[in-house]
C-alpha cells in the first residue's frame, strides 16, 4: 500500500504541467551528471509557480533517494550563522539536496552564500533556490559560476499548457474561455480556478481581475467548511503573519486546535514552514478582505486576540524570541497608517544587530562623526564609557559589515550631574520630565539617545525598525520605567512621522553643528500595552453605533480590556479611557467609582452557573494580585489552557454586560 507521501507525490506529478526543461536539467545532476549544473536559481513574478516547481523537484531528489533538506526564506534568521546551522546537513552529508524558497525574503544572505556558504558544499551536494528577484549579476557574469550555476526565470503558460491544466481538472469545456480571458497563463490564477472546479457559473458571466472573484475562487477552492470552528480556524490564519497550533489554542481556546491545525495544513493554498502555516499571500489577503466584508465584528475580534496573544508573549517570550513577537505584533496593525509611516517591511539590505564589541569602538565612532560631527562623536564615547551595555551594531547579513549602531540609555532618578552637564540632550529629557511629572525614586528614564545609520541617516529602515522593537519590548518588561525618548534630528519631519504614537516635547537641544528634536511617552500614564493597543484602535473601522459618551462598541471593549490590568495602580487607572464613559460620569470621584462597578459587575457574573468559573477567572487575574496568567492559573488549581478559557468567556461577558449598562443605564 502507497504511503501518504507517496500518494502526494504521485498526484503533483500527474498535475504538473509544463516546465520540461527544468525537470530535465535537474534530474540529470541527480544523476551526477559531471556536465550538470550545482545551483539552481529560479525566479520570477508572484504566482508563476515557483513553489509548485520547487516541490516537484523536492519528489524528484526523494524518488533518487537523495538527502533532502528544505527552507523557507520568509522565516530564515538575520544571522547568518542561524542559517548555517539550519543547513549544516548541506556542508556535512554527501549529496544533501538544499531547497530555499521564497529567497526574495531573505536576499540579503546572497553575497554570504555565493562566497562564504556554498563554497564549502558536501561531495554531491546541490541546492536550489526560488524568489522573485534575479540573482545579483556578479555570479551569472562571474566565469567561475558559470558551469555551475543555472538561472531560470520562469515565465507564463502558454495557451495549450492552460488549457492542459483546466481540462486536467475537468473545468467545463464552456467555461475555460472565461478563465482563460480571466488568468491568462499564470499559473497561480489558474491553479484557483482549476481548483474551485465546475461551477454553476453561466457562459456568458464576464470574469474581470477583482477581489469579489478572488473570494468567488477560493470559496471554490475552501469547499464546504466543515464547521463554524473550522472557519474561524481560516479567519486567523488569514491575518495572523504565521499559524502555529499553539497560536491557534490561545485564539480559538474552546476547540480542538489540534484537528483545525491538521486542517489548515492539508488546504492546497497553505504552505508549511518552521514556524507555522502560511498562506499563500494572495491567498491571505483575499480571505482577510472577504472576512472585513462578511463578518466585520468577527474581524476585528480575532485580530484582538491575535494582538493580546502576541502581547502575551512580548511580556512572557525568552528574550531571543522578543523581536520575532513584536514583529507580528506590528505586522498585524502594518495597513495602519502610523506603522506605516515608521516601519520598513523591507528585506533590502538585512541587518542583524549585536551587542557593542570593544573592538567595534573606532567603527562606531567613525560613523558618529561622518553622520553627527565631533560633539556627538565625543557623546558617544562618553556614554560607551558609562553604558557599553546600551549600545548595539548592526551587520550587514550579506557581508558582516558593520553599518550602523544605536544606543538605548536606561537612566535612573535623580538624574546624575555629570550626564547633565555633558550631554544637551539628555538634559533636555529630564528637564521635560521635570516640568510635566517629576520621576520619582525608583524610577528611570529610556531614552533612544542615537540612532547612526550613515548611508541612510535617520529615514525609516531595518535598523530603526529592529532599534524601535527592541526598545518597545524593554519598555514592556521594565520595572519603573516613568518615560521613553526618541531622538531625531530632522526634527519636523519625525514630528510628522511619530504623530499618534510619541508626544512632541517641544525640546531642541542642539549638539555641535546640528539640532535635535526630542519625542516622548509618559509610561506610567500610558502604560506600554496601552499604547500598543492604540495602533490596533487605529486600524479598526467602528462596527456598531457609538454609545451615548462616543465610544464605539470596540473602543468601549478595549477600554474595559485596558482598565483592568491596571487595578493596582491607582494612578494608571485614575486616566484609563474607561472613567470618560457614561458608566460613571454623573460621578465626582469616576475613578473611585468605576473601581467598584468593574468589581460588583465581575461578581455579578456569578448570578449565572455559566459565569461562575469566568468570574474566578477575572478575580484571580485581575483582582487578587497575581503576577502573571500562569500565576492565576495555579491559584485556581487549573491547567493553563482551561484557566484561558474561563477568562476569554469572562472578559466577554463582563465587556457585553457592561456595554448594555452604558447604553441602557443601571436596571
Amino acid at each position: 500500500m502507497a504511503s501518504v507521501g507517496e500518494r502526494l507525490s504521485s498526484a503533483r506529478v500527474q498535475a504538473f504541467i509544463g516546465r520540461d526543461a527544468e525537470l530535465g536539467r535537474f534530474a540529470a545532476a541527480l544523476a551526477d551528471d559531471p556536465q550538470a549544473p550545482f545551483a539552481f536559481y529560479v525566479f520570477g513574478p508572484g504566482g508563476i509557480g515557483k513553489s509548485t516547481l520547487l516541490r516537484r523537484l523536492a519528489d524528484q531528489t526523494r524518488a533518487a533517494g537523495r538527502p533532502l533538506l528544505e527552507l523557507d526564506g520568509r522565516f530564515v534568521s538575520r544571522d547568518p550563522a542561524d542559517f548555517e546551522r539550519a543547513a549544516r546537513p548541506f556542508l556535512d552529508v554527501p549529496g544533501t539536496v538544499l531547497f530555499v524558497d521564497s529567497f526574495e525574503h531573505c536576499q540579503w544572505l546572497e553575497s554570504w552564500l555565493w562566497q562564504r556558504f556554498l563554497p564549502r558544499a558536501a561531495d554531491g551536494a546541490l541546492i536550489v533556490l526560488g524568489g522573485r528577484l534575479a540573482p545579483q549579476p556578479q555570479w551569472t557574469a562571474d566565469p567561475a559560476w558559470a558551469g555551475l550555476l543555472h538561472v531560470t526565470e520562469l515565465e507564463q503558460f502558454d495557451e495549450e499548457q492552460a488549457r492542459s491544466l483546466l481540462a486536467a481538472a475537468q473545468i467545463r469545456p464552456e467555461m475555460r474561455d472565461l478563465v482563460l480571458r480571466f488568468a491568462g497563463g499564470n499559473p497561480l490564477a489558474l491553479s484557483l480556478a482549476a481548483a474551485a472546479g465546475s461551477t454553476d457559473w453561466s457562459g456568458t458571466e464576464s470574469w474581470a481581475p477583482s477581489a469579489d472573484v478572488l473570494r468567488t475562487l477560493l470559496a471554490g477552492l475552501i469547499g464546504e467548511v466543515p464547521s463554524p470552528a473550522h472557519r474561524r480556524a481560516l479567519e486567523v490564519a488569514s491575518q495572523a503573519s504565521s499559524t502555529s497550533e499553539e497560536l491557534l489554542a490561545a485564539v480559538l481556546p474552546d476547540e480542538d486546535a489540534h484537528q483545525l491545525f491538521d486542517w489548515l495544513r492539508d488546504l492546497p493554498f497553505m504552505e508549511s514552514t518552521h514556524r507555522g502555516l502560511h498562506p499563500h499571500d494572495a491567498a491571505r489577503e483575499t480571505l482577510a478582505a472577504d472576512l472585513r466584508w462578511r463578518a466585520p465584528n468577527i474581524f476585528v475580534t480575532i485580530r484582538r486576540r491575535l494582538a493580546e496573544e502576541y502581547l502575551r508573549l512580548l511580556r512572557e517570550a525568552p528574550e531571543e524570541q522578543v523581536w520575532t513577537v513584536t514583529d507580528e505584533l506590528f505586522y498585524l496593525f502594518r495597513e495602519g497608517e502610523i506603522v506605516a509611516r515608521l516601519r520598513t517591511w523591507s528585506r533590502e539590505d538585512e541587518v542583524h544587530d549585536r551587542p557593542l564589541q570593544p573592538d567595534d569602538l573606532d567603527v562606531v565612532l567613525r560613523m558618529a562623526e561622518e553622520a553627527e560631527g565631533p560633539a556627538s562623536a565625543a557623546l558617544v564615547r562618553y556614554w560607551v564609557e558609562r553604558q557599553p551595555r546600551a549600545f548595539s551594531v548592526y551587520r550587514l547579513v550579506s557581508t558582516g559589515r558593520i553599518v550602523a549602531f544605536t544606543a538605548r540609555l536606561a537612566l535612573p532618578a535623580p538624574p546624575d550631574a555629570q550626564d547633565l552637564a555633558t550631554d544637551p540632550v539628555v538634559a533636555a529629557a529630564w528637564e521635560y520630565a521635570a516640568a510635566t511629572a517629576p520621576v520619582g525614586p525608583g524610577e528611570h528614564i529610556g531614552i533612544s539617545r542615537f540612532s547612526v545609520y550613515p548611508e541612510r541617516y535617520q529615514v525609516p529602515s531595518r535598523v530603526i525598525d529592529l532599534s524601535s522593537s527592541r526598545a518597545q519590548a524593554e519598555s514592556a518588561r521594565a520595572r519603573g520605567r516613568a518615560y521613553g525618548f526618541a531622538v531625531w534630528r530632522d526634527a519636523d519631519t519625525w514630528a510628522a512621522r511619530v504623530k499618534g504614537s510619541l508626544a512632541d516635547t517641544g525640546a531642541r537641544p542642539r549638539v555641535g553643528d546640528h539640532t535635535y528634536g526630542l519625542f516622548g511617552v509618559d509610561w506610567r500614564r500610558v502604560p506600554v500595552e496601552t499604547w500598543l493597543r492604540h495602533f490596533i484602535a487605529a486600524t479598526e473601522v467602528p462596527t456598531s453605533s457609538s454609545g451615548p459618551s462616543g465610544f464605539s462598541r470596540t473602543a468601549f471593549d478595549q477600554a474595559v480590556r485596558e482598565a483592568l490590568p491596571h487595578w493596582r495602580d491607582p494612578d494608571a487607572f485614575a486616566v484609563c479611557a474607561l472613567t470618560r464613559a457614561r458608566l460613571v460620569a454623573d460621578s465626582d470621584r469616576p475613578a473611585e467609582d468605576l473601581r467598584a462597578l468593574l468589581r460588583q459587575a465581575v461578581d455579578d457574573l456569578a448570578r449565572d452557573p455559566r459565569g461562575v468559573r469566568a468570574r474566578e477567572a477575572l478575580t484571580a487575574s485581575y483582582f487578587s494580585g497575581a503576577p502573571t496568567q500562569e500565576a492565576a492559573a495555579r491559584r485556581l488549581g487549573l491547567p493553563y489552557g482551561t484557566y484561558r478559557r474561563h477568562l476569554r468567556q469572562g472578559l466577554d461577558l463582563l465587556c457585553e454586560a457592561l456595554w448594555q449598562r452604558e447604553l441602557y443605564g443601571a436596571r
